[in-house]
């Protein structure tokens, strides 16, 4: 990464951000995903989880039921967020460490969400 790139996260992340409540199907989050040509989803209900494409997957390879398995069954909790102001080397050094590929952005509350595709995209 060229160390003079002074890109920040708010440059480069995803607005405005999707959200689902933790009680929905994951159907209902695939399908949001889908229109919205979107990998993760920040969880309003959960308290620092998102749901991800990846979450799906596995639930999906473990034969779940997609109607009647919530988010809050398969969403991943704790996650790490970043700041609008943070350079987006930091970000991608944050990605490798945490082995994760969404961040989602907050400034007092959730405001935008920065995952590897920005990273890659930002970088070519």
């Amino acid at each position: 990464m060229d160390l003079n790139d002074r890109t920040r996260v708010s440059d480069v992340m995803s607005t405005p951000l999707e959200t689902i409540g933790a009680d929905e199907s994951l159907r209902d989050a695939a399908k949001r995903m889908h229109a919205g040509d979107i990998s993760a989803l920040v969880v309003t209900t959960g308290g620092g989880c998102i749901v991800t494409q990846s979450d799906i997957v596995g639930a999906v390879a473990e034969a779940r039921d997609i109607e009647s398995t919530t988010v809050r069954d398969v969403m991943t909790e704790n996650v790490e967020t970043v700041t609008p102001d943070l350079m987006m080397e930091e970000v991608a050094a944050m990605m490798t460490m945490y082995g994760v590929k969404h961040l989602p952005v907050v400034d007092d509350d959730y405001v935008g969400m920065v995952s590897s595709t920005d990273v890659a995209e930002h970088l070519s």
